[in-house]
């Protein structure tokens, strides 16, 4: 079996009519395969959804959702096998049709699970350690817990939740009670969160990360060899007009938010974005050769103090391969791209262009910015994709001088040594630099120190304040048109970025 799922590794990537008839074959000879360990069922997943990404035809596509549709299936034979299903809730594998995943999810993911997903939630106590938050908070919510819980030991909680709850599920009715606490909102999430509580997610086929898909409207089948990253010019892609953005109905924005919470749930993630995602500020584009990207804002009452908030979702046919963060202050955007591992074997550099194309035609933002974590530091995964390369020939370069210099000495190594490639030591000193791209030369180096986190520091002793207009704005219906107007305020511009830049 492991050789087959490497040829079919191998054929993935492959875009020629023998190629595809080999994958079509190899993934017959799977469909017939009994798998018995959990390593082997992950990876075949992960092949199958990669291709049902990026199809050679129509009939590998036909091929890959039959397979997946039966995936829960293979799950529960290994189930029924008495086979350890544990190493399936990882954050890397999580979320395969017939798993559950079980964090201790948000208030807000929490409400929303149990608005979207009620029957498919439930507090799960294996991993429950915290009783002293109960304690704290359970007396506000079940009447005479006091009596008991601050004044006796080995308190029987779960038998006070099933007495006050009679009958109703757990989760909801202490959500429920929460709720109808008289608090702010920002209060309630917290006394939630406080608990720590273990929900247990069993999501539904098409909330799960085998089945979850929006409809493609041009599935575009791969016929040609995939493009490369030496492919890209990214001034070039930033200079093609943008595809053209539609702003969806509030039902369809909907939708389009609660998938996106969907994908990133199921993989243990909460994107700040997604979580408060605005439905009625939902913008939908068509990047090309089957990909789209569904851009949201931030209601009012959820927006950040200074920055502008979006964040996307990125779709290849039909199929989420990652999303992107975008906090933008005057022209400077802080990008945040996470292609999922699954497709980092298409064409991720191409995305990342066409993604930051829209970015740029829709803030009005000509430099990108990016946070070390992004580039690998404290960020093992970013070391070993070598993630500091990746953004550095497309035109990024790191902000702190004695970065560029070591970056200009290993591009040296790399064209003059061959078979030379930078020790992860090296790339790790080259991780600590934030990185930018600067499409207006004239500007260059003028965010270089800046760090938004500074203007907080320095607003502790003295306040720190926007035109009245630009405080308007930060409040109205897209937050686009507050970022507009500080583009158009030089002397605030200069003001921000020297409060920001100072040590």
């Amino acid at each position: 079996m492991a050789n087959i799922l490497q040829q079919l590794d191998e054929l993935k990537t492959q875009f020629t009519p023998g190629a595809a008839r080999r994958v079509e074959r190899l993934l017959k000879q799977l469909s017939r395969t009994t798998f018995t360990d959990t390593d082997s069922l992950f990876r075949y997943h992960e092949l199958l959804l990669f291709i049902r990404a990026y199809p050679h035809d129509a009939s590998i596509e036909l091929a890959t959702d039959t397979e997946l549709q039966n995936f829960s299936d293979r799950v529960n034979h290994l189930r029924e096998q008495e086979v350890d299903l544990s190493p399936l809730q990882h954050p890397e594998v999580s979320g395969i049709a017939g798993t559950s995943v079980i964090d201790t999810f948000s208030f807000y993911i929490v409400r929303w699970l149990l608005h979207r997903h009620r029957t498919q939630v439930t507090l799960d106590w294996d991993w429950f350690e915290n009783e002293n938050a109960l304690a704290e908070i359970w007396p506000q919510l079940i009447p005479l817990l006091a009596e008991d819980a601050l004044v006796e030991a080995n308190v029987p909680y779960r038998e006070w939740l099933a007495a006050a709850r009679n009958g109703a599920p757990e989760l909801a009715w202490l959500l429920e009670r929460i709720n109808e606490l008289p608090k702010p909102e920002q209060e309630r999430a917290e006394l939630y969160n406080c608990q720590q509580l273990y929900v247990r997610w069993t999501p539904n086929y098409s909330a799960s990360r085998t089945g979850m898909r929006v409809p493609a409207r041009n599935v575009f089948y791969h016929q040609a060899p995939l493009i490369q990253r030496r492919d890209i010019d990214l001034t070039k892609e930033l200079a093609q007009p943008s595809p053209k953005l539609q702003k969806l109905s509030p039902a369809q924005g909907e939708k389009a938010v609660d998938k996106a919470r969907e994908a990133s749930t199921t993989r243990y993630r909460e994107l700040y974005g997604f979580t408060h995602g605005d439905p009625q500020h939902v913008y939908h584009a068509e990047l090309g050769r089957g990909v789209e990207l569904f851009l949201m804002g931030l209601p009012p009452d959820k927006r950040l103090p200074l920055r502008a908030y979006h964040a996307a979702m990125i779709y290849k046919n039909g199929v989420p391969v990652g999303y992107f963060e975008g906090l933008s202050l005057f022209e400077r955007m802080e990008s945040g791209f996470n292609l999922y591992y699954t497709f980092r074997d298409g064409e991720t550099a191409w995305l990342y262009a066409r993604t930051l194309n829209v970015m740029h035609h829709f803030a009005g933002v000509t430099a990108f910015s990016l946070d070390p974590y992004q580039i690998g530091h404290e960020n093992e995964e970013g070391i070993e994709s070598g993630a500091f390369w990746f953004y550095r020939k497309l035109g990024f370069r790191p902000v702190q001088k004695d970065a560029m210099q070591l970056a200009l000495k290993e591009e040296a190594k790399l064209k003059t040594r061959k078979g030379y490639r930078t020790s992860a030591a090296t790339l790790r000193k080259l991780a600590a630099s934030p990185m930018i791209f600067e499409l207006d030369e004239k500007r260059r180096g003028d965010w270089d120190r800046f760090q938004v986190r500074k203007i907080g520091f320095r607003a502790q002793q003295e306040p720190v304040s926007l035109p009245e207009p630009i405080r308007t704005a930060k409040r109205g219906v897209e937050e686009v048109g507050y970022l507009r107007l500080m583009q158009q305020d030089e002397k605030l511009r200069r003001a921000i970025i020297k409060l920001g830049s100072g040590d």
